[in-house]
């Protein structure tokens, strides 16, 4: 049963994948200086060839000269041939009527060729021809001579290729064997500081240490790949001290509104139990206990959700889109009147474009407007403007209120932080804190000053779209 034509490659790449990168490294070492070598021994062969090819030529032709040049004074027929010394090389000579003459005792040589015999007549000057045959290869050279022609040959000796090959096949095999060496060698080297980065994220890992930077070794790639692994750290190490301080100021934000809660409805339960909660809360101080009760569950309602908003981490997942921010605004300003009445809001907005995340941007809007209405009189509206300023989009939000202490100033979009003056009222220390990191996402700058009405006004510039 035959295999599917493409089984085998994927099965090549895969075991190729599973190997370490150390192994991939002497791989790949070994099989290029084997290629190489290869590819040296082709290209050696070659050359070696044509040079040993261009020898015997040249030989071939300058011994032919001197013997032609010997048959026109003597005569082809009468031209001495001493006898085959044994080795060497090899002479004839081609009488006009087509016989042949050679040295006594000297081998054989393969028959004149139609080509030499045009030589011979006299049709060509010379011609070298090799002629290949099962046991001896002869490179034969012929050249006119009086009415003749004189043939010197020349034996092909492949040996002193083949010795070179053999010594090019030993030394390719060295050279294998010391570019695997080599190649585990660079490749142990090389990922030195990949081992040492891998142990030192390993070690992170199991003993939840952030603070433990990795040494900066080595150049170019790892050197960036160290400090980028560092970087990660340093942001996971911000991350996990926002969230200890999140966590830290909200149990303790919590703890009041909670006990407060918790006191007031354990007093509930044990005058209801001893059936005295009709004579003990008359009627009013009841309806203004379960009053106090309702704001403070609507309290930590809200208190959970802004730690919720916070505790993300991003704006949201929200997109981000073309959008005009006075649409966001005038949705804003709807919203907040419909949580408290009381709140009068006056708009005066034009139309801004920019890109940015519209539900993010309500909510900052409408923490801007509900922290106004904290502190504007009931006869006094929270102003909201919003207009084109350059190339930013500018959003005041004032209130006719006392203001905020220049000591509370650097403080005003922390999180939980509340003036010793805004204790006493609803909130929970967050709703600015939020507005800043909307505005931050957005790459703007919230500020705070004093408004021309004496309370406090709230600014934010946010970059506004080319169109």
């Amino acid at each position: 049963m035959s295999r599917p034509a493409g089984r085998e490659p994927r099965r090549l790449t895969r075991w190729w994948r599973r190997r370490s990168l150390r192994a991939r490294l002497t791989v790949i070492a070994a099989t290029a200086i084997a290629v190489s070598v290869f590819v040296a021994f082709q290209v050696a062969s070659e050359l070696l060839g044509w040079e040993l090819q261009d020898t015997a030529e040249n030989q071939l032709r300058a011994d032919s000269r001197v013997l032609a040049t010997n048959a026109q004074r003597a005569g082809l027929a009468q031209l001495q041939l001493p006898p085959y010394p044994g080795s060497g090389r090899l002479v004839r000579v081609i009488l006009p009527d087509g016989s042949t003459r050679t040295p006594a005792g000297q081998p054989a040589l393969p028959p004149v060729s139609e080509h030499a015999g045009r030589v011979a007549q006299g049709a060509s000057a010379d011609l070298m021809e090799s002629n290949d045959s099962d046991e001896d290869g002869y490179l034969i050279y012929t050249l006119r001579a009086g009415d003749g022609a004189v043939q010197v040959a020349h034996v092909a000796d492949d040996s002193p290729i083949n010795q070179f090959g053999f010594g090019m096949l030993l030394i390719g095999l060295l050279c294998v064997v010391g570019g695997t060496l080599v190649g585990r060698t660079v490749a142990r080297t090389g990922l030195a500081p990949i081992d040492r980065l891998t142990a030192a994220a390993v070690r992170v890992a199991h003993t939840r240490d952030l603070d433990a930077d990795i040494p900066d070794e080595g150049g170019g790639e790892i050197r960036r790949l160290i400090q980028s692994i560092n970087d990660m750290l340093a942001a996971l190490r911000d991350s996990r001290r926002a969230q200890r301080l999140l966590a830290e100021d909200a149990a303790h934000e919590l703890k009041t509104p909670l006990t407060s809660l918790r006191l007031n409805v354990e007093l509930l339960i044990r005058l209801d139990r001893r059936g005295t909660l009709d004579s003990a809360l008359p009627a009013e101080s009841r309806t203004r206990l379960l009053n106090d009760l309702g704001a403070q569950v609507a309290e930590l309602s809200t208190l959970a959700a802004e730690l919720t908003d916070l505790a993300r981490g991003d704006v949201s997942d929200e997109s981000t889109e073309l959008l005009d921010l006075a649409d966001v605004v005038v949705a804003a300003a709807t919203r907040a009147r419909s949580h408290v009445p009381d709140i009068e809001v006056a708009l005066d907005v034009t139309s801004v474009w920019m890109s940015g995340r519209p539900a993010a941007l309500q909510r900052a809007v409408l923490n801007l407007i509900d922290n106004a209405g904290k502190w504007s009189p009931a006869d006094q509206p929270v102003q909201v403007r919003l207009r084109a300023e350059g190339a930013s989009a500018v959003l005041e939000v004032d209130d006719a209120g006392p203001g905020i202490d220049a000591a509370d100033v650097p403080r005003v979009f922390d999180r939980f932080y509340r003036a010793d003056s805004a204790r006493a009222l609803p909130g929970s220390g967050l709703g600015l804190s939020i507005v800043q990191r909307v505005v931050d996402a957005h790459g703007g700058r919230a500020t705070v000053a004093r408004s021309a009405r004496g309370g406090a006004l709230l600014r934010v510039d946010l970059p506004a779209a080319v169109r």
